[in-house]
Parts: structure tokens; C-alpha cells; sequence
């Protein structure tokens, strides 16, 4: 199917109301890292216990979004976007109370319980927002999706900001109270503005779709590995490079805008991805770029211990751009080709799919933010930050080299079996306006007859 971008009322609308639901979440979600670490530890709290705090997010969201995944076809996408996004926001004001707990005891756990029911309802929004992506642009899933992406890494950026300038005009209580409504709001629109898909059960003669059925396909994995291993170079810088940084003595305006470098670079850079993977770029290609790309971040960041280069802060914030541009690359492509691999493969081109897919993805970036910090922060601690960026070379070089000889050495799978399916399905409908649905179907024919060759 030729490369389209005429959106309808409905998919341009569809587009914006997530592309803001993206923008307010992460900024909930992020909001509380300029100064929630200052809070705890006016309680009592160890640095070991407020980095739990966050890491538990990460965590929960690793275990629960397969989980989503599986059911969401009984569950239905919209039903599980809204509650994930009213529980997200809920539970950002809520957190906003935590100064007012005297003990020690008392505050931490609450946070815990607090950050835990928080990302329930994250890993349920994000992983219902990729799936109707998926199902409301069957033509464009990586042009959209990168789009979402955009918007979420925007908010990454911007919610420190605002939050650390609404703690400086109010407390504790005001960025959570304020940016929590504002998400709030945001789902109230979404409940009266999404589209909603009723549930498609399996056709006869198609895969049952499983997330066991989906990880047996080799390609698939090669894209959670791509996914963990980019998402685990995210968390390492986010947990060391500020220390590494101590050494410029740089003004906060300074620190915060070398911050932003990373982010800016992958928010601004990931619609470019998602426009290439839907016109021509094969997305394993694209992938492997983009490990090759981190890994030339984190040689030039550091520099690597043999680079016979001094530290400067130049020489990081190149390290920072071709790292920007390495995730951008493999966190658009890695959806998408995930997507493609599962439906040429004979899994079911339906809402069921492609929240499996959402589950994976979700569930694989926030294993990898979760083991990156905690490794980072060791390795930091034994061998520095020049020599522990090694780990992430590593890991991205041999990701990068199975993607090079899994493109290499991968056979076109036999042709996708609906497609006899789709095609008496078309002919049926000669004469007649072919639906959305059947429309959505040709689309999986059109992935096998254009060549496209999965893993």
C-alpha cells in the first residue's frame, strides 16, 4: 500500500487529544526530580530509598503491561487508555500529600504504594495508546507513533522544568496538585473524544495471538533486545551523568540545559525516523543504525578510557547528540517492526495484536530504565564514569551485530496465510466503498507483497 498521509477528521482529532495526553503524562510522571529527592531526605530518607521509589515505577511497569497487552481485547483499548490516565493523574495529585506525613516509615511507604499504583496506570495508558495508534493509522504506525513519542519525550523535558518552578512559588503540593488537574482534564477530553473499537475475535484458521506466540518469533525478540538494551542507555546517563558533569561546575540554568540536549534530540528527531520507516527505511535497518549510533555516543560522552581525549564538556554534548539520535532510531523502528514481524508471521491483523505488540514494547523500554540506572550507579561507584560507559558499548555492539546478521541471514517467511482470506475479501466487495475494517485487512496483505521480509 502506497505511503499515505491524508488523515480524516477522525485521525487528525484522534492524533491530537493523545499527542496531549502523551505531553501531560510524562510530565506527571517526571515532574517530581528536581526536588522530590531535598523532600525525602528532610524525612529521613536514604538516597538507596527514594531511588527505589522511582525505580519501582519502572518495575511495575515491566511486570504489568504483557499483562494489559494480553487482555486489552477484552478489556477494550479506550476503557483501559481512560482508566490509566485517570489513575495516572489521580494519583500525581495524591502524591502531592506526601510532605504532610511526619515519620520517616510513613512517608516512604506511602510513596511506594502511591508510585506503584501510578504506573499501573501508565503502563495501561501507554500500552492502549499504541495499540489504537496502530489501529486508527494501519498506514502510518511509525509516522504516528514517533509523533506520540515526540510529544512524551516534550514532556519529559518540560515537566522538571515546571515542576521545579512551581515547588519554588508554592511547595511541595503545588506542581503535583496543578499539573495532576491538567492530566485530569486531559482524560476527561480523551473519554469524549477516542474512538471506540469493538472486540475482534480471532478469524478461523489465524494464530491465536499469546504473548508466548509473540516471543517465539525470532524478529520480534531481536526488537525487545534493541528496545531493553537502548532503554537501559537512557537510564544509565540519566543516573551518572550528573556527577560526571560536577566537574565543569556548571550554574544550574547550564546543567539543566545540557539535560535537555538528549531529550530535545530525540523528540525532534523521532517524526524524521518515523517518516522514513514508513516510506522506505526497512525497520531493522533503521535499528541497527541506531545502536551504532548510542554506541558512538557513549564512546564520545565519556570518552571511552582508550580515546586519547580530554573531558570537556564539548566533546559530552556530541556524545549526547549522536545518543539522541541513536534512541530516536531504535525506539520508533523497534514498534513498528515488531508490528510487522508479528502480522507477517500469522498473528491477527486486530486490536488483540497490536496490544500484545504495545505490552512488549512497553514492558521491554521499562525493564531496560530499570537495569540501567542500578548498573550504572555500581559501576560508577567501582570503576568511574569514563570506563563504565563500556557496558553500554558492549551491550549496543552486540545487539547491533545480531540485528546486522539476523537482516543478513533471515529467509522470507511463506506467504502470510490471510492472504487468500484478504483477497476473496476484496473481490467480495468489488463494486462497493470497502470499509475501514477491510481496508485495515488489506493492509497485511500489502506488507507480504511488498516484500517486506520479517524475522
Amino acid at each position: 500500500m502506497p505511503w499515505q498521509f491524508n488523515f480524516t477528521k477522525r485521525q487528525w482529532l484522534t492524533l491530537a487529544v493523545m499527542g496531549l495526553a502523551d505531553f501531560c503524562n510524562a510530565i506527571c510522571v517526571s515532574l517530581q526530580a528536581p526536588f522530590f529527592p531535598n523532600e525525602a531526605e528532610k524525612k529521613g530518607a536514604t538516597a538507596t530509598e527514594y531511588g527505589l521509589v522511582f525505580g519501582v515505577f519502572e518495575l511495575v511497569v515491566f511486570i504489568i503491561s504483557p499483562i494489559y497487552g494480553q487482555y486489552i481485547n477484552r478489556i477494550g483499548p479506550k476503557v483501559l487508555f481512560n482508566t490509566g490516565i485517570f489513575t495516572t493523574g489521580t494519583s500525581a495529585i495524591i502524591f502531592g500529600l506526601l510532605d504532610r506525613i511526619p515519620s520517616h516509615t510513613g512517608f516512604i511507604s506511602a510513596a511506594f504504594v502511591i508510585r506503584i499504583v501510578e504506573a499501573l496506570g501508565n503502563a495501561a495508558f501507554l500500552t492502549a495508546s499504541f495499540a489504537i495508534i496502530a489501529k486508527e493509522f494501519p498506514n502510518n504506525v511509525a509516522t504516528t507513533f514517533a509523533s506520540l513519542e515526540t510529544c512524551f519525550g516534550f514532556g519529559l523535558i518540560v515537566g522538571p522544568m515546571v515542576g521545579g518552578a512551581l515547588y519554588s512559588v508554592g511547595g511541595y503540593y503545588l506542581p503535583f496538585v496543578v499539573l495532576g488537574s491538567a492530566l485530569f482534564g486531559v482524560a476527561i477530553l480523551t473519554l469524549c473524544v477516542l474512538p471506540r473499537h469493538v472486540d475482534e475475535p480471532t478469524e478461523n484458521g489465524g494464530k491465536k495471538a499469546s504473548m508466548m506466540t509473540l516471543l517465539r518469533i525470532p524478529g520480534v525478540l531481536v526488537c525487545s533486545l534493541a528496545i531493553c538494551a537502548t532503554s537501559a542507555s537512557i537510564g544509565f546517563l540519566s543516573a551518572t551523568l550528573e556527577p560526571h558533569l560536577r566537574q565543569f561546575d556548571l550554574g544550574p540554568i547550564v546543567l539543566g540545559l545540557v539535560f535537555v540536549i538528549n531529550g530535545g534530540i530525540y523528540a525532534g528527531t523521532a517524526p524524521l525516523w518515523g517518516l522514513s520507516l514508513d516510506r522506505c527505511l526497512s525497520p531493522k535497518v533503521c535499528s541497527a543504525i541506531g545502536c551504532f549510533l548510542v554506541v558512538a555516543g557513549f564512546l564520545v560522552v565519556g570518552p571511552a578510557p582508550f580515546f586519547p581525549v580530554e573531558t570537556s564538556l564539548a566533546v559530552i554534548i556530541v556524545g549526547l547528540v549522536f545518543h539522541g539520535l541513536g534512541i530516536a532510531a531504535v525506539l520508533v523502528s523497534g514498534f513498528t517492526d515488531a508490528l510487522r514481524t508479528a502480522i507477517a508471521h500469522g498473528l491477527p491483523d486486530n486490536i488483540e495484536t497490536y496490544g500484545l505488540v504495545s505490552g512488549l514494547w512497553t514492558s521491554t523500554f521499562a525493564f531496560g530504565a530499570f537495569v540501567g540506572p542500578s548498573v550504572s550507579g555500581f559501576l560508577f561507584d567501582a570503576i568511574g564514569f569514563r570506563s563504565s560507559t563500556l557496558f553500554i558499548v558492549v551491550l549496543e555492539l552486540i545487539v547491533g551485530s545480531v540485528i546486522v546478521l539476523f537482516i543478513c541471514c533471515c529467509k522470507t517467511p511463506t506467504q502470510y496465510k490471510e492472504i487468500s482470506s484478504v483477497e476473496s475479501l476484496l473481490k467480495s466487495q468489488d463494486g462497493q466503498s470497502i470499509d475501514g475494517s477491510v481496508a485495515s485487512r488489506s493492509s497485511s496483505l500489502d506488507i507480504t507483497l511488498r516484500g517486506y521480509v520479517p524475522g
